[in-house]
């Protein structure tokens, strides 16, 4: 592990899954803030140049060492885990899951408790509340529900767990649940939808009319070093957002003016929307592109006097700026 003395710092900051999209990110707003990071990867391919230090960390599971990594630690932000993946093929996901996502992270926990860590910082998801709001009735931090999806139940567990660990020792637990995170250097199907659009396919969502929260990379970042030392934020937890719901068709049609293109959405009736893509084998594609999902962030407006920095169109046009540029070299 890399060191180097950092002076007047705001205070030491494990950082796990330092080298992931939201990870890379929030190390460089840490950095820029004050804070001595040190950033916890799995193999050293992707350049990180910007951290303070870093450590190679192989597999999260409840048997892994963190002992040289939370020397003169005060702060994790754990964003490491087994992420949620479409078509699972394992015979038992949800034990895979756990391994890594629960008793990772729980291992990962005691040993910081142990240490004397001040705060833990756990990223988890909006799907421990659920896959799909009703109309009006946007998700809270107070929802009961278990889930049964792997990925979710292995989020949830974790935070139980997390919370029980506070309640018997001195660590300080923080959870925040995002919904879909965007922003530059964004993947999956956010950056197929920005390809189509630029490519000026027309695409059949134009008269969707559900409703769904997202969160701006910059806002989640935000929200997350807040909480570092917020002193209400102790043994919370938090729902995020950008708190600007917007219907597929309106995000679809934001993106395309992001990139100086007109949108060409065709306006498909929703149901027959819904049938075409269910009838195809796409029922999990029918639910993220046409159900609604909505959190409210009252909670860290109230308790944190927080509101995101940013706006969603500010987020869109960094990332199709990112985009375009990508086009030219």
């Amino acid at each position: 592990m890399e060191k180097k003395i950092v002076n007047n710092c705001k205070g030491r900051v494990l950082v796990t899954g330092a080298n992931g999209f939201i990870g890379q990110a929030l190390c460089r707003d840490l950095i820029k803030q004050g804070f001595d990071v040190l950033g916890a990867v799995r193999n050293d391919n992707v350049n990180l140049d910007f951290l303070t230090t870093k450590v190679i960390i192989e597999d999260i599971n409840n048997q892994t060492n963190w002992a040289e990594a939370l020397i003169n630690v005060d702060f994790v932000i754990h964003l490491a885990a087994r992420v949620h993946i479409m078509n699972e093929v394992a015979l038992d996901p949800i034990d895979i899951y756990r391994k890594t996502n629960v008793e990772g992270t729980l291992n990962l926990a005691k040993q910081a408790s142990k240490i004397g860590v001040k705060r833990f910082i756990y990223l988890s998801s909006i799907k421990v509340n659920g896959e799909i709001t009703l109309p009006g009735i946007p998700f809270t931090e107070n929802d009961k529900h278990i889930p049964i999806d792997p990925y979710a139940l292995s989020k949830y567990e974790s935070e139980r767990n997390l919370l029980q660990l506070a309640k018997e020792t001195d660590l300080e637990v923080v959870i925040i649940r995002p919904p879909l995170v965007y922003g530059p250097n964004v993947k999956a199907n956010f950056l197929s939808m920005v390809k189509w659009l630029h490519k000026g396919i027309p695409l059949p969502f134009g008269a969707i009319h559900n409703k769904r929260s997202l969160v701006a990379l910059d806002n989640l970042v935000d929200l997350i070093i807040t909480c570092v030392d917020h002193p209400f934020a102790v043994n919370e937890v938090f729902l995020v957002s950008d708190s600007d719901d917007i219907s597929t068709t309106e995000l679809l049609n934001r993106v395309a003016m992001s990139l100086g293109k007109k949108s060409r959405l065709l306006s498909l009736n929703q149901q027959i929307l819904e049938l075409c893509l269910n009838m195809v084998g796409k029922k999990d594609l029918t639910q993220r592109l046409c159900g609604s999902l909505q959190v409210d962030i009252s909670k860290a407006k109230k308790l944190l006097n927080w509101k995101p920095p940013v706006s969603m169109d500010y987020e869109l046009n960094k990332i199709s700026q990112q985009f375009l540029d990508s086009q030219t070299t």
